[in-house]
């Protein structure tokens, strides 16, 4: 009996440590498909980046053409409006490329292309390269998707007439910031409270509720921080992330 008893407890503990083991291989398998899909993510953008860069060097060999020919003519004042529009041109995907992750100024010129599809102004200003950031990329490019996305959102299902983001990306001694800023409405003080909870939204359809969820969770992670500063006309996330 007591030879049972001891077969018994050993298939028990046994039963245990497998479960867990169970547990646990669920759990990095789960994780390993979220990185996956957050990597297929950024390679898609990268793609897109890289055939707009194509796009763009073919059409401005195109357009030195024809700045050429305005001074070849003496049209100096329709030269100097033509380059004007050039210059603008340029800005808009040159704005995004300026950090030393690849992962996020594809995020960022992804971004951009969106916003401009959806009438909304998006101001892109980088002061760090980023080049020491201990955060992996593809977690930091899902923050800024998530924090983008929530601002395009507010603004698409807002009645601001000039819609405007603005991301700032900056740095100190101590930590890098990032600013995500939308001129929509303010964000009413019962949603506050619970905004960063999982599931929480004021949305109806599956899918709402998880973003900022998941971008305070990577934080909550990365040693990380995220604050809110909302009033009417002008909604700011701020992410602060300490160097080591």
């Amino acid at each position: 009996m007591e030879a049972i008893n001891i077969y018994l407890l050993l298939l028990i503990i046994l039963s245990v440590v497998l479960m867990a083991c169970l547990v646990i291989l669920a759990r990095s398998y789960l994780r390993l498909l979220d990185r996956n899909k957050s990597l297929v993510e950024t390679v898609s953008n990268l793609g897109e980046l890289n055939d707009r860069l194509r796009m763009d060097r073919h059409d401005y060999l195109n357009q030195l053409q024809i700045v050429y020919g305005l001074m070849e003519l003496e049209e100096y004042d329709e030269m100097n409006s033509y380059l004007r529009k050039v210059y603008k041109e340029l800005l808009k995907t040159g704005k995004a490329i300026k950090t030393s992750k690849p992962a996020i100024n594809a995020l960022l010129a992804a971004k951009y292309a969106e916003c401009d599809a959806k009438g909304i102004e998006m101001v892109i200003d980088v002061k760090s390269d980023l080049k020491d950031i201990k955060i992996e990329d593809w977690e930091l490019c899902k923050v800024l998707s998530n924090l983008t996305d929530n601002a395009i959102r507010a603004l698409v299902d807002s009645e601001v007439s000039e819609k405007r983001i603005r991301v700032n990306i900056t740095e100190t001694k101590d930590k890098y910031i990032f600013d995500v800023e939308n001129n929509g409405p303010e964000i009413p003080d019962e949603i506050r409270e619970h905004i960063f909870k999982k599931g929480f939204t004021t949305k109806k359809g599956e899918g709402h509720g998880m973003g900022l969820a998941i971008v305070s969770k990577i934080l909550e992670e990365s040693g990380g921080d995220i604050k809110l500063e909302t009033e009417e006309g002008k909604t700011v996330f701020t992410v602060e992330l300490k160097k080591l």
